[in-house]
């Protein structure tokens, strides 16, 4: 898919993008759609947290419908975040900025949470499968209090505006989709993600519904968990956790 095949529309003040590019596929939308606005006033991150959507941030998700065979869209998170995690580069003055994806799909200044990705899927009525990908980017401000410390490009030395920072992932997304090739392209993007992440053979705890992991991580496997070396020996393959370094 090329950039120029998307659709851009661009809105004030709404609840979530991610809702209303669900709501869209809905009533009918073909995909390749973006949506990008100025305001959140109920976004979301994991787990239904809240995700602060004050002017000055990028607020941004792209609806597509059925993009691959449902058996590959395991991998799909990965390419989303090397495309955010590019575009984001393409931003940061030369001097800065140690940026890292942390897992499962944060990226990290030097070590602080400046972008979150939360990617949803639901099956139409009519049987069509809509995906929608959601990226939020600091900017201008961020939370001054979360799980974990965060930044924002402007503190990172970033004039980017929001306007600026999507017309840098629109490319980067697609890029990312012709690298991934409906998952085809697996192993270059795996190769591509694990150079770009944090914490790598380090000890990390990962906090799960019902538990919590204590381990080294070991890397990811194809389909994008969270390999954890434990102290028996043992490998634990992780979908979804909160991970936080030692």
């Amino acid at each position: 898919m090329k950039a120029l095949d998307f659709r851009h529309v661009e809105l004030g003040d709404v609840a979530s993008t991610n809702v209303e590019c669900m709501e869209r596929a809905r009533a009918g939308d073909a995909g390749g759609l973006w949506i990008t606005a100025a305001r959140q006033t109920g976004g979301r991150g994991r787990r239904g947290r809240v995700w602060i959507s004050e002017p000055g941030n990028l607020y941004s998700s792209l609806l597509l419908i059925d993009p691959a065979p449902w058996k590959c869209m395991a991998s799909l998170p990965l390419a989303v975040t090397l495309a955010v995690h590019q575009a984001i580069a393409a931003v940061l003055p030369m001097r800065a900025a140690d940026l890292r994806i942390k897992w499962p799909n944060d990226l990290l200044i030097n070590g602080c949470k400046t972008a979150g990705i939360l990617i949803e899927a639901e099956q139409l009525s009519d049987g069509r499968r809509a995906v929608v990908i959601g990226c939020g980017v600091n900017i201008a401000h961020y939370p001054d209090a979360g799980l974990y410390p965060a930044t924002c490009l402007t503190e990172q030395g970033s004039a980017a505006t929001p306007q600026e920072l999507f017309a840098h992932l629109v490319v980067s997304m697609s890029d990312a989709f012709a690298k991934w090739d409906q998952g085809r392209g697996l192993a270059g993007i795996r190769d591509a993600w694990i150079e770009r992440a944090d914490g790598i053979g380090k000890p990390v705890t990962v906090n799960l519904p019902d538990r919590q992991l204590n381990g080294v991580f070991d890397g990811i496997d194809g389909e994008g968990r969270l390999m954890l070396a434990l102290p028996d020996g043992q490998k634990q393959m992780i979908a979804s956790g909160d991970v936080f370094f030692s």
